[in-house]
């Protein structure tokens, strides 16, 4: 009887600190956010019971210059914080809390994503284009993170590509998308932020999009890799790197489609290319495509950073008209332009047009609502991608 006693005591109190031990593993009470509602609103919770203000910012809510809106949340009687937003389009969207002045991710919510040196959490509303982001019951692609030499730049550098379903059993020869990042992106951003493996995988499994390889480059001619990813270690991520928009990556582009083709089963000539990117990678698709004017059948500039800095000088950015005729001359399939309404390089980009126009440059130019966002970078890929390789 005693023995069945402690063994009984023995019990209760493992049970008891298992249950104590899951309870701090997990963060106390079961906490849910951001719960998507039925009708598409979202309700957001944060447990701060000595907090006085506690603030939600989201990327839906209208832009303060560059700062994003903010809400008020609502304090119940446990300490329990909470605000439900309108009913939200169908997006990818990102958020954080400010807990009386102090910047915070949710802790109810693990999934988050890097922008530069910022991480905010993230959720995504279905029903729509929503949809292209989730990771549906689809064939899958493969995403790798491979090093190659370069030497031009005399060092091994990472480089993320993604191969669509069926590539490593199939002999076929695929065409290839160069796509690129921002200023204080590396070569995580666009699978990370972008969502290009989903967007590339949810297309081709509907028979809109041809099935592509799809080239992530590092886009900083001084890194080996994406911060935390190099020899540097742990390294705060920072816009404010050198080499940046002087012609030095435009020149050794080069060594990437090098590596990839000597690597890969893929088209090796110009109808089997395509090179897009987003702000500086808009700039460099644009800069690339004529420095090589018969190296890309398919171009697209994503909110592109189209400015000159006399500072600069590079052999990549003397005879701008010149290397534009003659990449007209060479022709192409597609030369497709993005930019939201508010981007603050919308103007740039509207002197950008007025020249292809005066050259009878033909391109298609697609004009959003919004900024200088992913919101828009994901539209313009998911978009784009449908339009390549036919």
């Amino acid at each position: 009887m005693k023995k069945h006693l402690l063994l009984s005591l023995i019990a209760l109190i493992t049970l008891s600190a298992l249950s104590f031990s899951q309870q701090a593993l997990f963060g106390g009470a079961n906490i849910i956010s951001p719960e998507v509602n039925p009708d598409n609103s979202v309700t957001f919770r944060f447990q701060a019971p000595d907090a006085k203000e506690v603030k939600l910012t989201g990327d839906w809510m209208p832009a303060q210059g560059w700062t994003p809106g903010s809400e008020l949340m609502t304090k119940d009687d446990k300490g329990l914080w909470s605000f439900t937003t309108a009913p939200l389009a169908s997006d990818l969207y990102s958020y954080s809390f400010t807990v009386d002045g102090l910047r915070n991710t949710d802790p109810n919510n693990v999934y988050m994503i890097r922008d530069v040196a910022t991480v905010t959490n993230v959720f995504i509303v279905g029903g729509g284009k929503g949809d292209l982001y989730q990771v549906n019951d689809v064939p899958h692609g493969t995403v790798a993170r491979r090093w190659y030499d370069s030497p031009s730049l005399g060092m091994k550098r990472r480089i993320t590509i993604y191969t669509p379903a069926g590539y490593e059993s199939s002999k076929q020869k695929y065409p290839v998308l160069y796509l690129l990042h921002g200023m204080g992106g590396d070569e995580e951003a666009w699978i990370n932020l972008g969502r290009t493996s989903q967007i590339l995988d949810n297309l081709i499994a509907q028979g809109k999009a041809k099935p592509m390889i799809v080239v992530m480059p590092n886009g900083n001619v001084v890194q080996e890799a994406a911060p935390g990813e190099s020899t540097l270690g742990f390294q705060k991520p920072t816009m404010q790197l050198p080499n940046t928009m002087d012609g030095k990556y435009e020149e050794t582009f080069k060594d990437i489609i090098s590596f990839v083709e000597s690597n890969y089963n893929v088209i090796t000539e110009k109808p089997g290319r395509a090179i897009a990117g987003l702000s500086m990678g808009g700039y460099h698709s644009l800069h690339i495509s004529r420095f090589y004017p018969n190296m890309f059948d398919y171009v697209g500039l994503f909110s592109a950073a189209i400015m000159s800095d006399p500072k600069v000088t590079s052999k990549v950015y003397d005879n701008i008209d010149a290397t534009l005729q003659q990449q007209l001359k060479n022709g192409f399939k597609l030369y497709w332009i993005g930019i939201g309404k508010t981007d603050f390089l919308y103007k740039n980009n509207v002197e950008f047009r007025s020249k292809l126009d005066a050259m009878k440059f033909p391109y298609v130019y697609r004009e959003s609502e919004g900024g200088h966002t992913w919101t828009n970078w994901r539209t313009y890929l998911s978009e784009l991608a449908p339009q390549l390789f036919r």
